[in-house]
């Protein structure tokens, strides 16, 4: 993608989405962490399924402590790897009781040492509670990164890398919420949409499919 087309490109997805948001429910900060921490390798969706119930009895880490292993593994059995997400959280619980007075820390190094927190994770929390511009690099970023030339690269650190340098600042805070829109329901992995994506003109993907 030409350097030229980069601001046009997240100028169309702002017009077509201005307020994008994250398809995970929460209603605070440590909830916002509990279904980022059970969305890898799951839906949104599926997620949103099993944190519906999960909240009603837990919405804070000692909450959840109550609760226990296995508890938790009750609540979430019908997302993948339910055991090893129930394990992380109770131990990331156990953290953020012990080291943060149970409250979700807002810095990249404290995010990162909680169990089950990668840097796509960290990434979000950042983005999406504390309001910094970062870009998290899930499969959808990452293939929508790759196919339109805005930020090509051989793994989610080079893409995430690339991304930061190219988004124009007025754009950087939502940018990963339209990447991760536009690879989730228009530039879907089997055969993107070109014919209904609103920044088709600026991709440098070839040939453009039809309905």
């Amino acid at each position: 993608m030409k350097a030229l087309d980069v601001e046009p490109f997240f100028a169309a997805l702002k017009a077509a989405n201005p307020q994008p948001l994250s398809e995970l429910e929460y209603s605070s900060v440590f909830e916002l962490l509990v279904a980022v921490l059970l969305s890898a390798q799951a839906t949104d969706a599926g997620v949103n399924k099993a944190t519906r119930r999960l909240f009603v009895v837990a919405r804070t880490p000692p909450q959840m402590l109550a609760l226990g292993e296995e508890g938790i593994a009750a609540y979430i059995r019908t997302i993948g790897l339910y055991r090893s997400k129930a394990r992380h959280l109770i131990q990331t619980c156990r953290l953020l009781v012990e080291q943060h007075e149970g409250e979700v820390p807002c810095t990249r190094e404290a995010l990162q040492a909680l169990p089950g927190v990668g840097r796509k994770t960290a990434n979000v929390i950042l983005n999406v509670a504390f309001g910094e511009p970062t870009c998290a690099v899930d499969t959808h970023v990452f293939r929508v990164a790759n196919r339109t030339g805005l930020a090509p690269g051989r793994d989610p650190l080079q893409v995430e890398q690339a991304l930061l340098a190219r988004i124009p600042a007025p754009y950087a805070l939502d940018a990963h919420h339209w990447l991760i829109l536009l690879g989730r329901y228009v530039c879907l992995a089997r055969k993107p949409q070109c014919w209904r994506c609103v920044v088709a003109r600026w991709c440098d993907f070839e040939p453009k499919t039809t309905a």
